[in-house]
């Protein structure tokens, strides 16, 4: 449905995003995720056509956005961050002038147009002004004029920035159940958000894409160490001293005393071990009752965050090995130097010498 083939975007010597590649399959809700400033609402930008990537090429539903700019926008609905809106407008005059701009056929329009404000829980405030709507209800009538006339794809920017949590709860469910009839993309720089409505995730930071997976993966992908949480009752003090009993362990630190005179420890493994199983086995051959024993499940923000961080201490170390490589040429030439400099004028080395035991030689003479 969209293909992102090697496209960068420039602006002078700033560069915005940079030989990004992914693509988007039919029915599919994709999530762009990443920090503020990241290149998600460029990239967006670059997909609907509002402006021209400098290099690459993006194919929409089989349209290259570039070479066949009309017929590619036909295919999307694009919902902008910040809902730009005609306030003075009703809610119902601005999907009439949206689907008047989208060229949506007079005979279906006002179908259409009544079929939209349904889609998107507007019928309450269709005859009011949209100034005088609540941010959660701006957001929908932006989402409405993005989905007139029935595009296959739904660009969305941002869709829940601003709204408190009943109304991002109302907008994720409003996305999911548009996802069973178009494809979307999303960005945001929520996770929960991310996490909960898309399949797929992109991640992108300073203009590169980062990783490209599901929610799920990239939980278990940088996943490197096993935490688990155990609830014991304890009453000879023996927890902390079973760790060299329990091989794998690489530590173990007590959290916190319970009401009911439990204890809570956490444990930690590494991510390819699981140590409930001997958990299970030893605590009780040490008089060590289990009230509850869970393991930590690792977050899509716990992953955003260790990629964000590698890719950071990657390019820190890239610029550090470039800096040691820059000081070893510069050295080398200049060794160079010396050594040509010698080749020119072989006997100058001699010459100097002489000179200066001459030198010498006078000024003893004058003594």
């Amino acid at each position: 449905m969209i293909e992102v083939k090697n496209v960068t975007k420039k602006y002078g010597s700033f560069t915005a995003v940079e030989n990004i590649s992914f693509d988007v399959k039919d029915g599919e809700i994709v999530g762009l995720l990443g920090p503020n400033g990241a290149g998600k609402s460029t990239t967006m930008n670059m997909i609907t056509g509002f402006i021209e990537a400098s290099e690459g090429n993006i194919i929409v539903n089989g349209y290259d956005i570039s070479k066949k700019p009309g017929k590619a926008k036909k295919q999307i609905g694009y919902m902008p961050e910040g809902v730009p809106s005609y306030q003075e407008l009703t809610t119902k005059e601005f999907v009439k002038y949206m689907a008047e701009l989208k060229s949506v056929d007079k005979k279906t329009r006002k179908e259409e147009i009544e079929n939209v404000i349904k889609q998107t829980g507007l019928e309450e405030v269709e005859n009011k002004l949209i100034k005088n709507l609540s941010r959660g209800y701006k957001q929908r009538v932006s989402m409405a004029g993005a989905l007139v006339g029935n595009p296959d794809v739904l660009i969305l920017d941002e869709p829940t920035v601003g709204l408190d949590p009943k109304q991002i709860l109302e907008i994720r469910n409003l996305i999911k159940e548009l996802g069973k009839k178009h494809t979307i993309i999303l960005s945001s720089h929520i996770l929960s958000e991310v996490s909960q409505i898309c399949e797929r995730v992109v991640i992108i930071n300073k203009g590169k894409i980062v990783a490209i997976d599901t929610p799920e993966n990239l939980e278990t992908k940088t996943q490197n160490k096993n935490v688990i949480y155990v609830t014991v009752e304890d009453k000879n003090e023996k927890m902390l001293s079973i760790k060299d009993k329990i091989k794998n362990m690489q530590e173990m630190e007590y959290v916190k005393d319970n009401e009911d005179g439990t204890k809570q420890y956490k444990i930690v493994s590494n991510g390819d071990i699981d140590l409930r199983k001997t958990l299970f086995d030893i605590l009780p051959k040490e008089d060590i009752t289990i009230f509850e024993l869970k393991k930590a499940e690792v977050s899509l923000e716990d992953a955003f965050m260790k990629l964000i961080d590698d890719r950071q201490e990657k390019n820190i170390n890239k610029k550090e090995k470039q800096k040691i490589e820059k000081n070893k040429n510069n050295k080398h030439n200049e060794q160079e130097k010396i050594g040509n400099k010698k080749e020119q004028d072989p006997n100058s080395s001699d010459e100097n010498a002489e000179e200066k035991e001459k030198t010498k030689q006078e000024e003893g003479g004058k003594e």
